[in-house]
């Protein structure tokens, strides 16, 4: 197992953020981990398992061990009354593995197309775009339990699957390491349109026939990429804050107030609003702090506009949480990890 010492992050972090690894490796396949967690420079509470690095905000250099996910590897199951089980490994790019299932004619995952990262970081943060959420269609994931020194299987509902949240945030972050997901996707085309402005790209592309598929997957990367700067061209980690949700009354007076403010009643009672609304109501498409901006299209993005620090980025989150917080009483959280931790 080779290991490299004081490397440099800033091309395994999607903002673009300058700083090192006290030590790095890679995991090739699911075997290796056996041979990582024999190196002396491991240690579980301390070592960063790192996918596409669309998911983090770098505050420093890293003091531990960064193991970068390179395992690849995409296989079929099953198939059984209709719903194909099909098993990607984690170092899988997440669109790529998408457009592979629709290849195949199988459908699930079109919503879900083009947002950054690896499949292995998808159930962590139960990735969830225009009205679907990667719990919806994943079937199991297969895991390294560091405590036993096993791989494991860890059901859908062993997962602990919430907005934004799984077990591998809570009580099992540190404990489990994923190395491949399987999902439940289906032969038979089910369209889901209702969210946000879906169903007129769709429409758009279909004209007088039935959409597939593959016209969703094509409407929803064209709404991303008119409203989502490339992470190659300008740095960024997509979402940058959670749409946070908020008892039923508390949306209620706000709706009183702000009558356009769009809403998501949830199956609990409780209410999602959307984030970006609530930033951009705040006037902040545009705002800088340093070399670290508020994207011009989408408020919901923060991006690196010109060589931001860490501290440009903490700063410019910090302000966009008063500002909707002072206006709205709604507090916001930010959805990538900031690492090390802070």
């Amino acid at each position: 197992m080779q290991v490299q010492y004081r490397t440099d992050l800033t091309p395994y972090n999607t903002f673009g953020l300058t700083a090192r690894a006290a030590a790095f490796t890679a995991l090739k396949q699911e075997e290796d981990i056996y041979d990582i967690v024999r190196l002396p420079e491991f240690d579980r509470q301390t070592v960063l398992w790192l996918g596409g690095g669309s998911n983090i905000v770098l505050t420093a250099d890293y003091p531990g061990l960064v193991v970068h996910m390179e395992n690849k590897g995409i296989r079929e199951l099953s198939r059984e009354n209709g719903v194909v089980r099909i098993e990607a490994q984690a170092g899988e790019v997440w669109h790529d593995f998408v457009l592979h299932t629709l290849e195949l004619g199988l459908s699930g995952l079109e919503n879900l197309s083009l947002i950054p990262g690896m499949v292995g970081a998808s159930p962590v943060q139960n990735i969830g775009a225009y009205g679907v959420e990667v719990k919806d269609v994943i079937h199991s994931v297969r895991c390294f339990d560091l405590e036993k020194g096993e791989f494991v299987e860890l059901s859908n509902a062993d997962c602990r699957f919430a907005y934004r949240e799984s077990l591998f945030k809570q009580e099992g972050k540190g404990r489990y390491v994923i190395t491949a997901v399987v999902f439940a996707l289906h032969e038979q085309f089910r369209a889901n349109l209702k969210y946000g402005d879906l169903t007129a790209a769709v429409a758009a592309i279909c004209a007088d026939r039935e959409p597939t598929a593959k016209d969703v997957s094509q409407a929803v990367c064209a709404i991303r990429m008119s409203k989502l700067p490339d992470p190659k061209v300008l740095g960024n980690v997509g979402s940058f804050f959670k749409n946070p949700v908020v008892a039923a009354a508390d949306a209620e007076r706000l709706r009183q107030e702000y009558p356009d403010m769009p809403v998501y009643p949830q199956a609990d009672g409780s209410v999602k609003l959307a984030a970006g609304w609530l930033i951009d109501q705040c006037r902040l498409k545009g705002f800088q702090i340093g070399g670290a901006a508020v994207h011009e299209k989408q408020a919901l993005v923060l991006v690196n506009k010109d060589r931001a620090s860490p501290k440009d980025v903490r700063q410019l989150a910090d302000y966009i949480c008063r500002a909707v917080a002072d206006r709205f009483q709604v507090e916001l959280h930010s959805e990538p990890n900031w690492l090390p931790s802070v």
